[in-house]
Formats: C-alpha cells, structure tokens, sequence
C-alpha cells in the first residue's frame, strides 16, 4: 500500500470502520460445504430448463417494476400476510437490518438482541453508529428473562431482535418469555424467522396482537440462497414508515422472476424441507452415539460441543468437509462447532470426516 493510499484510508475512511472485521465467509471450492445452512438441493432439471426459458425474456433494459408488486402478492400468499398488515422487500435479511438501524436512528437510540446470535444484528448497529446492546443466553442457550427485561429497562432500545429459531444455536425460545419481552419493548420488537421452513413453531399467529412487532423471513432457507429475496411483515402504517429508507429498485428483476417461479413450485421446496427434517433427526441420533452434545434444533442446522473444536474444524477440512467453527464467537460458544443439515450422502461424508478428528 503507498504512502497516499495508506493516508486516503487513515483520513477519510471512519476509524470504527477501519477497526472492524468484514463477514467473513470461507473458501468453498471442491469442498462438502456445510457452513452456510444453505438447502443442498437444486430444482430438478425440468425446472432448471423451465427457469432457464423464464429469465431468457426478462426485459433486462428495464428496471424493476410492477413484477416486483407481482412478487409482494405471491409472498403475501405464501406467508398468509394477516389483514392489515404489509409486506416489505429486502436483497436479503441483511438489507432489512441494515435498513431497519437507518430508520431507527434516532438520537440516543440503541439496539437490543440475545448473544450468542446472528452478528449482523449488531453489524448494522455499529455501522449506523448505534450502541448495540447484547445480553447473553443462559448456558443452555434459552433466553435469560431478567436479564433482557432488565436490559430493556434500562437502554429503552429502539429495536429488539429475537431470531426464533436462534443462529447459531438453532432453538427456538420459551413463548412465554418472548411475550414478556414483547410487550415490555418500548419500541420496535422484530422476529427473525429466517429458518421457518424447518420450525415446528411460527410466531405467525401471534404477531397480530402487537402493532410494533415485524415478523422477518428470507427465501435462502428456502432453498433460494444464491437468489437473496428477504421479506419483512408488519402493520401496514408501520412498515410504509421503514419502506421510505429502501432503494428504490433494491431487488432486481432476475432475482424477483426466480423468486415467483420458486413459489409456483412451492411443493418442491417443501419436499425438500420435509427430507432435511428428516436428515437432521438421524444427524442427531449420530452425534448422541459418538459421546457428543448437540442441541435441539428447528433450523437447518445442528450446533454441537467437541473435545477440541479448532482441531475437529481443520480436520473436517482436510477431509474436504467445511461447516463453522463457532468455537471463538462467544464464550458460550466454547468448543462448539455448527453442522448444516445436508443430503443423507453428504452428512454420511461428514460424519465420517468428523469422527476420524475425535
């Protein structure tokens, strides 16, 4: 780096900036990737070529327009969007996030979520130069009650975040506790369900009893991943105020003909969730009989505690399988790593790889 690079960063990029780390996301190829809680499968070829013939006749000189609201309705659909409430569109949960500390900048205000959780909660925070406020779980990974009540006492926040199902320990929390925060929130509470398809629970049903809760989904647990559609559902009047922060044209119109298509084959994505349920109860039936802790999970994904995580991590690797160590994350964390449920072939392959490191 020269010397007037070296100061172009030092005076003109911002110093928190600069002393943060960038989401890191690990090299993949030729590996077993099982890290990113992606769904294995991909369309069967007859939808591929389907999909293929659809996005050739995407008017790609123009920008998005009404096949944007076309998508907004199949979602509604989908999701059974309660009356009343509106539906907002992200290029994934991040953006949401990332636009939801825009909107909520107001002097003073702070955002609140459990720890160990997903890091893009506090990410955004710090970016919008916010004050992240983060309260650990208990050491079985549930919510601390008191404590987020107490937290929530004191910072006041403007947003609460509660991912249910957690990430990365993959539970879903006490009802009764979430509604105890709910409703002590003094502001916006927003519900993180980005792992709905492999949940056995929904906060769904709840969700109209409060006008400042969001009910946040994505399509990348789905099985859209590479697609990055993330949705975010509310009372109307509320969700129109967030809405003013997005980009007008923030998802694209190759992204949004994917997404439709996914929905009108929506019994093939939900075959495929209904098979990865299944792979991760023999998963865990796996972990048990080798000695090892792992959690319950309603996500695709299982978090499990071994004798030396970094070395089991890097001889997974070796083996050419990659999933997260999780490990350094948070002091709960310790000796954790995070499996993504795979098909039966490649879990077979990680387990293996797996026991050959204890």
């Amino acid at each position: 780096m020269s010397a007037t690079l070296e100061k172009l960063i030092a005076t003109r990029i911002r110093q928190d900036v600069q002393g943060m780390h960038a989401y890191a996301i690990q090299d993949s190829k030729g590996m077993v990737k099982l890290d990113a809680m992606e769904n294995p499968h991909r369309l069967p070829p007859a939808l591929q070529k389907e999909l293929g013939e659809r996005l050739a006749a995407v008017a790609l000189n123009r920008y998005p327009g009404a096949r944007i609201d076309d998508l907004r309705t199949a979602l509604a659909r989908h999701a059974r969007l309660p009356e009343g409430f509106d539906l907002m569109l992200g290029n994934g949960s991040d953006e949401l996030i990332a636009l939801l500390a825009l909107a909520c900048d107001v002097p003073g205000a702070s955002i609140l979520a459990p720890l160990p959780g997903f890091v893009m909660y506090e990410m955004s925070a710090r970016l919008q130069g916010l004050k992240f406020v983060g309260v650990d779980l208990t050491p079985d990974f549930e919510l601390d009650e008191k404590a987020m009540l107490d937290a929530i006492a004191l910072h006041q926040p403007a947003i609460v975040y509660l991912a249910y199902p957690n990430n990365p320990t993959a539970n879903l929390w006490n009802d009764a506790t979430i509604e105890k925060i709910v409703e002590a929130a003094p502001g916006l509470v927003v519900i993180d369900e980005a792992y709905q398809p492999f949940a056995s629970r929904s906060y769904l049903d709840r969700v109209t009893k409060h006008e400042h809760v969001l009910l946040m989904r994505t399509m990348s647990k789905f099985g859209l991943a590479g697609v990055r559609i993330g949705y975010m559902m509310g009372p109307a009047a509320l969700v129109a105020q967030v809405d003013k922060v997005r980009p007008p044209y923030n998802i694209s119109v190759l992204n949004a003909e994917a997404a439709l298509f996914a929905l009108e084959h929506e019994d093939v994505f939900a075959g495929q969730a209904t098979e990865l349920k299944r792979e991760r109860a023999l998963l865990q039936s796996a972990l048990k009989e080798m000695g090892l802790k792992s959690w319950p999970s309603d996500a695709n994904m299982i978090l499990v505690r071994v004798p030396d995580a970094a070395r089991s991590f890097e001889g997974m690797k070796a083996r050419k399988v990659l999933v997260k160590n999780v490990s350094r994350m948070h002091p709960l964390l310790a000796g954790c790593l995070r499996l993504t449920v795979g098909t039966a072939d490649e879990n077979t392959q990680m387990l293996a790889a797996l026991q050959s490191t204890l």
